[in-house]
């Protein structure tokens, strides 16, 4: 039975509908501590041993790019989430693993280091990439047999050939190609003309490992702090065709029992239903008749969401708040022993 009930309150229907129906600015996504920080340690540590100085941030927005000239990683936001990761791969059908992130990653540096250092203003760079003034073209006609660029990055549309959209690009896989442990890049390319440019990247970055950069910020597009629709518009999905089987779902019954408010002394409320969680237990095993599991479980639910949905309540008013807290929780129990969830 509590197994049952868990995989109810807490399933992945529930929180689908609950991620879906949230803006993606309020999903409080971070790199600390998130999926992405490892991936992201290994690329500094495969910096370290090329004995570069420069360590590019990272930051979260709407898919991976390097603003233009900022020596920035910008990473899609749902790889600091596995709910949001598994979210993506189930809304778009696929999902970068972990090979897939430290390819992008390396790719990206490339990028930043390029802008960090202002590398493309140099009349060699030029010489062996081209003109990074060039225009920007989201389509061109790749040679898929040329060998005169390296092959990385395996892109949806271009597949193996990015390198040939852009000097900036062709230099972003070199240097991906460069970075990458085991490459072996000099015996693999060694009667590619394209081992002409590796070797440049390979002096160029004993040139300017001890460096300070030249450019170290700028401004950030789409950052995930700005990003305010939600996870439904984001995908072009209606919420609501999955409310039927999110069973758990309660951020609407919370929101009512907590309304917004300007009070400047705000208390959190999942602080509300901890301090007085044995009194909220009571009432559900005495009116409800719940096993005690499911009374923690649906306890557990309130608490976590009223935190992750940041609710608070004036302080003055908490006897208020708690009648209310009281009414939701009996209510909340009563339905789910009527009809196995939480609201209807």
């Amino acid at each position: 039975m509590p197994a049952r009930v868990l995989s109810l309150i807490n399933g992945w229907e529930t929180t689908r509908y609950e991620l879906l129906s949230t803006r993606i600015c309020d999903l409080q996504l971070k790199v600390q501590g998130s999926p992405l920080e490892p991936h992201l340690s290994r690329l500094y540590r495969e910096l370290s041993r090329k004995k570069l100085q420069f360590r590019p941030n990272v930051y979260l927005t709407d898919g991976w790019g390097c603003p233009d000239g900022v020596p920035v990683i910008g990473v899609p936001f749902y790889l600091a989430s596995r709910e949001l990761m598994r979210l993506e791969e189930e809304q778009t059908g696929e999902i970068e693993d972990a090979r897939a992130i430290m390819m992008y990653l390396r790719h990206e540096a490339g990028h930043a280091i390029n802008y960090a250092y202002r590398l493309f203003e140099r009349d060699d760079w030029t010489e062996t990439f081209g003109q990074f003034t060039l225009p920007y073209k989201d389509s061109f006609r790749p040679d898929p047999d040329s060998r005169e660029f390296v092959r990385h990055l395996n892109h949806q549309r271009y597949g193996r050939t990015y390198a040939q959209k852009h000097p900036d690009e062709d230099f972003a896989e070199t240097f991906a190609v460069w970075l990458t442990p085991r490459s072996n890049w000099r015996q693999r390319y060694r009667t590619w003309p394209a081992i002409r440019k590796l070797r440049y990247v390979d002096r160029l970055m004993k040139e300017i490992r001890d460096a300070d950069p030249l450019c170290t910020d700028g401004a950030l597009v789409t950052p995930v702090e700005e990003m305010t629709v939600s996870l439904a518009e984001y995908y072009g999905k209606r919420a609501e065709r999955y409310r039927d089987q999110a069973q758990g779902y309660v951020d609407d019954k919370l929101r009512e029992a907590f309304p917004e408010t300007r009070s400047r002394k705000l208390q959190p409320a999942w602080e509300l239903i901890q301090k007085h969680r044995a009194y909220l237990r009571e009432c559900l095993l005495r009116w409800a008749r719940l096993d005690p599991q499911v009374a923690d479980a649906i306890l557990d639910k309130l608490e976590t969401r009223s935190s992750e949905l940041g609710l608070s309540y004036p302080a003055r008013v908490a006897d208020i708040r708690l009648r209310d807290l009281h009414a939701l929780v009996t209510a909340l129990g009563m339905n789910f022993a009527f009809t196995g969830r939480l609201t209807g």
